[in-house]
């Protein structure tokens, strides 16, 4: 009897509680500000700080041509081989260049070292937004030891607010089954605190960002 008495208070003070208004503490609260302050450098500049400080790799190209060039130097330089692609845009590029690359789906578990695309690069976090409307599936941003990535400076975001925008203004109500953020190589400290490159993905992240401002 006493227990069913209790919750009956119980429940009462929910029912008034529910019932009666109370005025919000905070009024003049601004919800609609933003809550970081204005990025004073370029958006290419902030981004690749940002990239670097998560241990990403940046380069900057004028052109095609140059994204091509030092390409080469890369592979050349760190014995990269064969790149693994199975995007036909970046295919064209590479072929202009006369760079070898590899996109059999057979051969995808001996690659190395993988190319995409991607959707956005948000320059505040240095982070890249990618989705599988710009790679072939999931596979190719997560297993090859060493991932690229081919971007544009049409593609810089200062957020990630104006990178959701974009994908939902670019894709409406057809969106991609996959939207993902790397956030620099993959990484992990789970196991006695200790910090472990390439633990869930790539142990390397380079960023190709061409300047495409002029065209």
């Amino acid at each position: 009897m006493e227990e069913s008495t209790a919750r009956e208070k119980i429940l009462k003070r929910v029912r008034d509680a529910l019932i009666e208004k109370t005025e919000t503490p905070y009024p003049i609260l601004d919800q609609d500000s933003s809550v970081y302050q204005d990025i004073a450098d370029p958006l290419d500049v902030t981004f690749a700080e940002e990239l670097v400080r998560i241990a990403g790799k940046f380069v900057y190209c004028e052109s095609d041509d140059e994204f091509i060039s030092s390409l080469k130097n890369f592979i050349l330089e760190k014995n990269w081989g064969v790149l693994y692609c199975q995007d036909s845009k970046i295919h064209a590029i590479l072929k202009s260049g006369g760079i070898p690359f590899e996109s059999r789906t057979d051969a995808f578990k001996e690659a190395h070292i993988g190319i995409t695309r991607c959707e956005y690069l948000i320059a505040r976090l240095g982070s890249v937004m990618v989705s599988t409307r710009t790679s072939p599936g999931r596979r190719i941003i997560c297993f090859p030891e060493i991932h690229l990535i081919l971007a544009y400076s049409s593609q810089l975001v200062p957020d990630l607010k104006q990178a959701l925008a974009g994908i939902k203004k670019k894709y409406r109500d057809n969106y991609p089954s996959m939207v993902s953020i790397i956030s620099g190589p993959s990484r992990t400290a789970d196991i006695e605190k200790t910090l472990v490159m390439g633990a869930h993905g790539p142990k390397e992240l380079y960023v190709f960002l061409i300047d495409d401002s002029t065209t």
